[in-house]
C-alpha cells in the first residue's frame, strides 16, 4: 500500500510503498477513504512544534480517518468486516489502573507513554490503517454520505469532549474564547447543537466572528475582545444576560492570558471554565474571585471514547450540520499541497485528503 512516512520531525516526508498491516489481537484494519488534516500538520512535519513527542522511528502520519473495515483481529467481537467507521488517533491504554497511558497515534505520546506509541506508531494518511478497536467507531446510518464530508467529524469531536467535561446543559449560556479558530468555531456550532440558550463567540477578529455567528444561527452572539480584561468580561456578561454558566477556552498557542481571564471573570456564580487550548504563558488566577464565586476550573485533554458515538447521534438527529464547514479535498498523493492549504484554511474550512 501507499503511506506517507515521516523520518522524524523536520526530516524526510515521502509517499512510500509499505506492507499492508496484519490485524493483531484487539485491532481493526481499515481501508481508508478520507482523512481531515490538522491546520498545523505542516508545522508539525517541519519540526516547528518541538513540544510534541513523536515515535522514535519513521512512522505514518495522520490522526483520523473515515473508512471501511477490511479485517478484524482476535478479541474484537462487535466490529465487523465491511462496516464503515471513524478512526480516531486518541487511544487510552486498556489496563485497569488509576492513570492509564494515552497517545495520539500518528502524532505524539503523553507523559510516560513512549512505549505505547512505539507499539502503535502509524496513523491514517495511507491506503490502509491498523487501529486499536477502542479507537474505532461505527458509522451505521451514514453509508451514503461522502467520506470527505464525514471526515469533518474530527473537527468537532475534540471541542465536544471539552463541553462534555464542562457538563453543558440545555438552556445554559456558553462563552467560547478563541471562537475564530478552527476548533473554537466548532465549539460554537456544537454548543448550539447541544441546546445552549446562548453561545457567546468571543475573539478579536470581527469579520471572522460575524461569519461564525452567521453559521451558528440566532443563538450565537459575537463579542469582539479589546484586550482590557474588565471591559471584555463586562461585555460578555451583558451579552449573557448577567453572566455565562460555562466558559470554554480554545485559544491556540496564546502568548497572552487576558482573553482567558475575561472569559473566566464573565462567569456567574458556580460557573465552570474548561481549558482545552494551548498557552505559552501561565494563567494568573484571581484567587479570591474564584473562591468567592465558587468557580470551577477544569482541564481537558481530548475526549472520552464514547464522544464520537454521541457526536454522531447529534448529527443523525439533525442537531449538528456538518455542512456548516466547507470541505476542500485533495488526493492522498498530493499531501504536501493539502498541508499548505490546511495551514492557510479559514476557520469554516476543513482540508481533507482522499485515499
Amino acid at each position: 500500500m501507499k503511506a506517507w512516512r515521516l523520518e522524524k520531525l523536520g526530516g524526510r516526508l515521502a509517499l512510500e510503498d509499505v506492507p499492508i498491516p496484519e490485524p493483531r489481537p484487539g485491532s481493526v484494519l481499515v481501508r481508508v477513504e478520507a482523512s481531515a488534516l490538522m491546520s498545523y500538520l505542516k508545522a508539525y512535519v517541519e519540526g516547528k512544534l518541538p513540544f510534541y513527542n513523536p515515535p522514535a522511528k519513521p512512522f505514518t502520519i495522520g490522526t483520523n480517518a473515515i473508512g471501511t473495515i477490511e479485517a478484524v483481529g482476535r478479541d474484537v467481537w462487535s466490529l465487523r468486516k465491511g462496516q464503515r467507521v471513524v478512526v480516531s488517533s486518541h487511544f487510552v491504554a486498556r489496563e485497569n489502573v488509576d492513570d492509564p497511558a494515552q497517545v495520539l497515534i500518528g502524532l505524539t505520546a503523553g507523559v510516560g507513554a513512549a512505549d505505547m506509541l512505539a507499539d502503535w506508531p502509524d496513523g491514517t494518511l495511507a491506503e490502509f490503517a491498523l487501529a486499536p478497536a477502542e479507537a474505532v467507531t461505527p458509522l451505521d446510518g451514514f453509508e451514503g454520505v461522502d467520506a470527505a464530508r464525514l471526515a469533518v467529524v474530527s473537527r468537532f469531536v475534540a471541542p465536544f469532549g471539552g463541553l462534555l467535561r464542562g457538563r453543558l446543559q440545555a438552556g445554559e449560556t456558553l462563552v467560547v474564547n478563541g471562537a475564530t479558530g478552527a476548533y473554537g468555531t466548532a465549539a460554537v456550532l456544537i454548543g448550539v447543537a447541544m441546546g445552549a440558550g446562548r453561545v457567546i463567540a468571543a475573539g478579536r477578529n470581527r469579520d471572522a466572528l460575524a461569519a461564525v455567528a452567521k453559521a451558528a444561527g440566532p443563538r450565537a452572539i459575537p463579542i469582539a475582545l479589546t484586550g482590557d480584561v474588565a471591559a471584555d468580561a463586562k461585555s460578555i456578561r451583558e451579552a449573557s444576560g448577567g453572566g455565562a454558566d460555562i466558559a470554554f477556552d480554545m485559544v491556540g498557542n496564546a502568548g497572552d492570558p487576558r482573553s482567558t481571564l475575561a472569559a473566566l471573570t464573565s462567569l456567574r456564580r458556580n460557573g465552570r471554565l474548561v481549558l482545552m487550548g494551548s498557552m505559552t504563558v501561565d494563567l494568573p488566577i484571581p484567587y479570591t474571585q474564584v473562591m468567592l464565586n465558587n468557580w470551577k476550573i477544569l482541564g481537558q485533554f481530548m475526549y472520552p471514547a464514547s464522544a464520537t458515538r454521541r457526536l454522531l447521534d447529534l448529527i443523525r438527529a439533525g442537531l449538528l450540520d456538518l455542512g456548516a464547514l466547507r470541505v476542500k479535498d485533495f488526493p492522498l498523493t498530493t499531501l504536501p499541497e493539502a498541508m499548505e492549504a490546511a495551514a492557510e484554511a479559514g476557520n469554516l474550512e476543513v482540508v481533507v485528503a482522499r485515499a
